[in-house]
């Protein structure tokens, strides 16, 4: 795996230290991949190693029990780079401890942070984010999932769907639409544990890359006051919060897949023959591997640029996050789809690295917001500069 990268100025001296244990780890727990093997017990297993051996103290902060005063967005992405590179499922379980938890440690209280963080920093709690359901996946204003205040606390009524750890998950942060407030304010944001009554998990989904994944109902189910995080009608803001620390991760993990996928096209054409010369020998190959090369160059600029800028004190990270998801992700699927080409036959056999890499990627173009939806946000992020800085000129008829 190349590793130039890490030279570049966007990191720090610990972020070098961190990508080599984790490179080292990696090796030694994520290197095997059985696809055939029970996958929440995997999930469960990488959980609770990396959290045995600390590199869950990323996932959340200090006073949570964390290895950081704040989330620190490059650690956050390397580790999911090189989880990536090496076991889909290492970094999938890694990620959601701090997807699903990351509202409770941006908005939560301090009372709410000692009860739900340690568990997920040393690996004991396993964290879920609910806020896809039937018809409302990016369009997080459109969630209909209802909390109804009961004077003692909220009574939860409705339905998630495509939620990761769902089945396997202690705690669930779910977005939830608390009064009449139409759209986006009306939401709020909720913990509930597994095991509360009217929280059930009444279906495991099945995808193309096997991850755990549920169904979520909540029928009359009874949630403390304690268990709100923020304030009502504060929900939308903590989950696109949640996402502008998360999101640029994705195109980390995406990245991941294809420096895999990369380095296993390197090796196959160095010893597959065709027609008496070796295929690494060809100039279309060759065309190939550079473009390859390039892709992934260019979304590593864009990812570390937009963790980088989030650690460096940036309100909003909005349009940076979503160029960078966007770009790594669907650069990703291409350079992988080049690796499975230039494997041949092989690359869509069952059981073959490129061929497994080609499954896993193609979830990361849709899950926290679609390639579509993610050039609405930048479309508009960009307009949005534009009119504040010449709007008036160009109302005014200006050039």
């Amino acid at each position: 795996m190349d590793r130039s990268y890490l030279n570049w100025p966007f990191f720090e001296e610990h972020h070098r230290r961190l990508a080599a244990c984790l490179q080292d780890w990696a090796a030694k727990h994520a290197a095997h991949h059985d696809e055939d093997a029970d996958i929440d017990d995997v999930c469960r297993g990488f959980v609770r190693q990396l959290g045995k051996d600390g590199f869950l103290g990323l996932t959340v902060p200090r006073d949570g029990g964390g290895l950081n005063e704040v989330l620190d967005v490059r650690a956050l992405a390397l580790a999911r780079e090189i989880l990536a590179y090496h076991h889909g499922l290492a970094d999938f379980a890694f990620v959601m401890q701090g997807l699903g938890s990351g509202p409770i440690s941006l908005f939560g209280t301090p009372e709410q942070k000692r009860r739900w963080l340690p568990g997920v920093a040393n690996g004991s709690k396993i964290a879920a984010l609910a806020m896809s359901e039937p018809d409302a996946g990016s369009d997080v204003a459109n969630v209909s999932t209802v909390a109804v205040p009961d004077g003692q606390g909220f009574r939860l009524n409705g339905v998630k769907t495509w939620i990761s750890n769902g089945g396997i998950a202690d705690q669930y942060t779910v977005i939830a639409r608390l009064g009449d407030a139409p759209g986006t304010k009306g939401l709020a944001c909720f913990v509930v544990e597994a095991g509360t009554p009217g929280f059930s998990v009444p279906e495991r989904i099945d995808v193309m890359a096997p991850h755990p994944l549920g169904r979520l109902e909540f029928r009359d189910c009874v949630i403390p006051a304690g268990n709100l995080i923020g304030r009502p009608g504060e929900g939308f803001k903590i989950a696109m919060s949640n996402l502008d620390v998360f999101r640029s991760t994705v195109g980390a993990a995406a990245l991941g897949f294809a420096r895999r996928a990369l380095d296993e096209a390197l090796r196959r054409v160095h010893v597959r023959k065709v027609f008496d010369q070796k295929l690494a020998d060809y100039q279309l190959t060759q065309a190939r591997i550079a473009d390859m090369a390039t892709e992934i160059d260019a979304s590593a600029l864009l990812v570390y640029r937009a963790a980088w800028t989030k650690d460096r004190g940036a309100d909003r990270v909005t349009r940076e996050a979503s160029m960078a998801k966007m770009y790594a992700t669907e650069a990703a699927q291409r350079v992988i789809d080049a690796a499975v080409q230039l494997w041949g036959g092989l690359g869509v056999t069952r059981g073959v690295m490129v061929e497994s890499l080609y499954r896993e990627i193609r979830a990361l173009r849709i899950y926290e917001g679609t390639t579509e939806v993610n050039k609405l946000v930048i479309a508009g992020q960009t307009y949005a500069a534009y009119m504040a800085e010449n709007g008036a000129a160009s109302e005014g008829g200006a050039p």
